[in-house]
């Protein structure tokens, strides 16, 4: 077992099933997880005309934005019988490699991921030549997907479907919880993994709960949606993934343990 999170108590705010997988790393890197899932994640049902349609089009590419994305299109066609052939002649673009491995699950093999995971990247290196067919494209989401990906679609002229396939709302069952541990003051560290995590902890934190913990977000686009609520100083990590976080968290940890030895030897 690697100690590269020694012994610090890591606070993780994502959906239930999604935070076990954030604490076996965490503690496997020799940190102590502390989950407080914030967020509930639900696939959509209800959507017969929706599904009518997509079983009379063809697209030319499916646009997977996450995981989520990924296991409630496939729940959603298999909750009403559709086969998954449909979609066989279609090329996939996924966020990230943790997508296209749940695509992977499903039998499905991604044709492009961009270099950064994140929306803008993606509409920064996705060839418009490979879009300019007769086919749109469909893009499944989320019901707090931002938009960035629809907006690039209309500016570029490129026909699109969105569908919702999943919603994302605070898990205010975990509201005490949350409290409590910020009241306890005894984390090291606040993980958010999507801007809707820090939404959630700043729906459910009370005004009056402080913390001392440092901040660590996924990407980016979360660190923004934290800064607009007034957070700061955050770490962010080059890759935007779990991996990278935990990497960049470590590297924190070490740069800190040298400032304060060099402040103990009166460096």
């Amino acid at each position: 077992m690697s100690s590269r999170l020694y012994g610090k108590r890591i606070l993780i705010t994502r959906e239930e099933k999604q935070a076990k997988i954030f604490s076996r790393k965490v503690i496997e890197q020799g940190g102590i997880p502390v989950e407080v899932p914030l967020l509930k994640i639900s696939c959509r049902d209800g959507q017969e005309e929706m599904i009518s349609y997509l079983q009379n089009e063809h697209f030319g590419w499916l646009f997977f934005t996450s995981v989520n994305g990924v296991h409630c299109f496939f729940r959603l066609l298999d909750h009403y019988n559709v086969d998954k052939r449909t979609f066989a002649g279609s090329n996939i673009a996924a966020v990230g490699h943790k997508t296209a491995s749940a695509l992977d699950e499903h039998g499905f093999q991604t044709n492009f991921i961009p270099s950064v995971y994140s929306a803008e990247t993606m509409t920064r290196e996705f060839r418009l030549s490979d879009a300019q067919t007769d086919e749109p494209i469909l893009l499944i989401r989320g019901n707090k997907s931002r938009n960035t990906l629809p907006d690039w679609f209309k500016e570029q002229g490129i026909r699109f479907v969105p569908l919702e396939v999943y919603e994302t709302g605070c898990n205010f069952a975990a509201t005490d919880e949350l409290n409590a541990q910020l009241e306890q003051n005894k984390l090291d560290f606040i993980t958010f993994t999507s801007p809707s995590s820090v939404e959630a902890f700043m729906t459910m934190k009370k005004p009056e709960c402080t913390t001392d913990a440092q901040i660590a977000c996924i990407g980016t686009t979360t660190g923004d949606r934290a800064r607009e609520f007034g957070l700061h100083n955050l770490l962010i990590p080059d890759e935007f993934t779990i991996d990278g976080m935990l990497d960049n968290i470590s590297s924190y940890i070490k740069q800190k343990g040298s400032i304060d030895d060099d402040r103990d030897l009166g460096i």
